[in-house]
């Protein structure tokens, strides 16, 4: 896909279809988190994630956060130590990242982790940011949907103001609760 317009999507069943049918397709899709906004893109395409440091203006050495639906997904894609798995039993869903090995086998573009042996992961919480994962099906690599350097996004409308007509769509839920990005718990 390519940005032109960028399209406003509510949270009804449709417009979450309609986001993680975008994902699909190679596009770039603005949704809430409980922390901030993202900017998400299908972590394994590595022509969907470039869309992502193009948009924001990010440097490529700067890694990504993968975002996914539940544990089991985040198991896909990192090495879990038994540290890493009482953290995740106890604060995923959540504002946590964990930084732990890259899985062998992930579907995650070297994009993502700027070619390290390490990944960035995260199970949020919010509630349409789990149907759109959960609808999507895998991990969407997503920092926070401003331009690099700029205050990051807690309402649609800021995303907008920074990234309109570079990304294909914002999933408009409202405020962001917490309004500040996850913390992150290096274990790799």
């Amino acid at each position: 896909m390519k940005a032109g317009k960028t399209e406003t999507l509510g949270t009804a069943e449709a417009d979450i279809r309609r986001a993680a049918g975008i994902l699909r397709a190679g596009g770039t899709v603005a949704f809430p988190t409980e922390t901030v906004y993202g900017l998400g893109a299908d972590a394994a395409n590595g022509k969907a994630v470039a869309r992502i440091f193009e948009a924001k203006g990010r440097p490529r050495f700067n890694p990504l956060i993968a975002h996914v639906a539940d544990s089991a997904a985040a198991q896909a894609v990192a090495l879990f130590t038994p540290d890493a798995e009482r953290l995740a039993a106890a604060f995923w869903p959540g504002p946590l990242t964990l930084v732990l090995p890259l899985a062998p086998a992930a579907a995650i573009s070297p994009l993502v982790t700027a070619g390290n042996a390490s990944v960035a992961v995260r199970v949020p919480a919010h509630p349409v940011a789990r149907r759109l994962l959960s609808a999507f099906g895998g991990a969407v690599a997503a920092p926070s949907a401003n331009p690099s350097g700029r205050v990051s996004p807690t309402r649609a409308e800021h995303v907008l103001e920074g990234l309109s007509g570079r990304i294909d769509a914002v999933v408009d839920a409202g405020p962001c609760p917490v309004g500040v990005e996850s913390t992150i718990v290096g274990l790799s």
